[in-house]
């Protein structure tokens, strides 16, 4: 299970999040405290508070992906 931190400061950033997260064939989910959101679905991820560092779990590989939360990733942003 891999895990990182993202911040999704725009609606642009959590659409693109949302569509990175359908191209990939495993499981992803995005949490912040004890909510636990299907990475996958839009009205999900923009139900979080967008404003927090947001973690995201994942069990798989997808290079595309994991280059996008890197581009997220909460240290680079905060």
């Amino acid at each position: 299970m891999k895990q990182k931190q993202i911040m999704l400061p725009s609606l642009e950033d959590a659409k693109a999040f949302v569509t990175a997260a359908m191209k990939c064939d495993f499981d992803v989910d995005i949490f912040y405290n004890r909510i636990t959101i299907d990475a996958k679905s839009i009205l999900g991820v923009l139900s979080l508070d967008l404003t927090k560092v947001l973690t995201v779990r994942y069990n798989g590989e997808n290079e595309e992906f994991e280059a996008f939360l890197e581009k997220q990733a909460a240290k680079r942003v905060a």
